[in-house]
């Protein structure tokens, strides 16, 4: 299976262009940019855009599985059950999925592992099951299946032309670049993050960290942690405590679930004793990938130790998860963040990434927030762009669409739950679709301004005044723009 070529070109909001001929800065409809080659825009019917019909979290049947035929639900439940039987290779694969699946989709599997994964496979049972839900499993079926397509990518999904942009890098947020103590990334003014540790339940192939996050694969010999955790952690208190302009600390590696829980909760009580920290975010995809872990007893309690800590000295404790498609959230996920609020984390956000084949429409972006806010307790807060990575070229979109989509999905939402696309632009930092200062659609090219320093450019008297550049995948600019990439290739 290759990318879909339905892919939908944007169509909406004046934006600024470079004219090329004579340098000359327009406003020009993104429409006027695209190819003659590109449908037209379909015709208006009557009724909405989108119709919002509710639609029920279900837990699928994992039994319809051939290698879990005979898992009770109380298996299933476990969260150590979920982690043994995490599948980590093309056999045990096999094992889950038996003879519904062809010998052509493993030797894809195969080819996209020796030579194109920057991420080692490791997808949780809970994961999995819910990857062709409610229909019967086939070869086609899990090609076209949207969790499939970013948690077990295969080579066929990735293009042949422009597998990785020309500017694509490992680190491509510049995070270690920025790192201020082993694992403590000082990116913006008040906020740090903290990778606690390098690994995750759970391995997603479009990972911004794949530069250090997961098990080295043939394309990618990757970074390693050296201190001990104990001396790392020691590190990161240190530097809060002498750089009180620090008030948001979002915790994350890899996956908080990752770490024991006794050392975890340790480490937030330590945050919450500096008096300057305001802010904790705990990021982990594993409230939807492994709910089992969220919902252990010992898990319950000590968060609730925490949470009860953080309201009384007045700092925001809040869980950040990761959910790209409405098939993920099941009634486990929901009672898993209904637990967290429970008892006392005050919000529980998801950040999805946007991904051609995953999640780059309209319909499925609306479904997924809704299910999110509507069923599971969870608030869409932030949809990135998937970030410059080597062979990701395949999920990216350009700006023009991401600011479509944001356009598009307005108004369908209460203002509370409605997310924000957000592009994450290498040593700027997070900006909202529509913020860019110039957009050549023909090269693919956007430039954005920043209004501060990062910890790497405190000398640096010029960083509010430059322009930074952030480049669309080359296979969706019109013929000309491609042409021009194919001939600079090279430079």
């Amino acid at each position: 299976m290759t990318s879909p070529d339905n892919f939908q070109y944007p169509t909406g909001p004046l934006i600024i262009h470079t004219t090329h001929e004579e340098g000359a800065v327009t406003q020009t409809h993104p429409a006027e940019t695209i190819s003659a080659a590109q449908p037209a825009p379909a015709a208006p019917t009557t009724g909405q855009p989108y119709e919002y019909r509710r639609t029920p979290l279900v837990e699928p049947d994992w039994t319809r599985f051939p290698g879990w035929r005979h898992i009770s639900r109380d298996q299933w439940e476990s969260a150590q059950w979920q982690r043994t039987n995490c599948v980590k290779n093309i056999k045990q694969l096999r094992t889950v999925l038996g003879d519904l699946v062809s010998e052509t989709f493993y030797a894809d599997l195969e080819a996209d592992q020796k030579a194109l994964a920057t991420m080692s496979m490791l997808v949780t049972p809970q994961m999995l099951n819910t990857m062709v839900p409610f229909e019967s499993m086939s070869t086609d079926a899990l090609y076209a299946d949207p969790i499939r397509r970013y948690m077990i990518p295969v080579a066929s999904d990735r293009r042949t032309d422009w597998p990785s942009h020309p500017y694509a890098s490992r680190d491509s947020l510049h995070e270690h670049d920025m790192w201020v103590a082993e694992g403590l990334t000082h990116r913006y003014p008040t906020k740090v993050l903290a990778e606690l540790l390098s690994t995750c339940p759970q391995y997603c192939g479009h990972c911004t960290r794949m530069d250090l996050v997961g098990n080295s694969t043939p394309a990618i010999d990757k970074l390693k942690l050296t201190l001990k955790p104990v001396d790392r952690y020691d590190a990161h208190i240190s530097y809060l405590k002498a750089h009180p302009g620090v008030r948001d600390v979002v915790v994350s590696g890899g996956d908080v679930a990752n770490v024991p829980w006794k050392n975890l909760e340790t480490y937030l009580m330590r945050l919450l004793d500096i008096d300057t920290v305001r802010d904790i975010r705990l990021a982990t995809k594993a409230l939807m990938g492994l709910p089992q872990h969220w919902l252990r007893a010992d898990v319950v309690e000590g968060l609730e130790r925490v949470a009860r800590t953080a309201a009384r000295r007045g700092v925001n404790l809040a869980i950040h998860t990761h959910v790209n498609h409405a098939q993920s959230l099941t009634p486990l996920v929901a009672k898993a963040a209904q637990t967290a609020l429970d008892i006392g984390v005050r919000d529980v956000r998801n950040q999805g990434v946007l991904m051609r084949g995953v999640n780059a429409t309209t319909p499925d972006l609306l479904d997924l927030c809704f299910a999110l806010q509507g069923e599971a307790g969870i608030l869409p807060y932030y949809f990135y762009m998937c970030d410059m990575i080597p062979n990701a070229e395949h999920w990216r979109v350009p700006v023009g669409h991401a600011q479509q989509l944001q356009h598009d999905i307005m108004g369908y939402l209460p203002g509370y739950a409605t997310p924000r696309i957000v592009c994450d632009v290498p040593f700027v930092g997070k900006r909202w679709v529509h913020m860019l200062t110039e957009y050549d659609q023909e090269r693919g090219i956007s430039y954005w301004t920043k209004n501060y320093r990062t910890s790497i450019e405190s000398a640096d008297l010029a960083a509010l005044n430059k322009r930074y550049a952030y480049y669309d995948p080359i296979d969706t600019l019109p013929e000309s723009g491609q042409t021009w990439w194919a001939e600079h290739r090279d430079d």
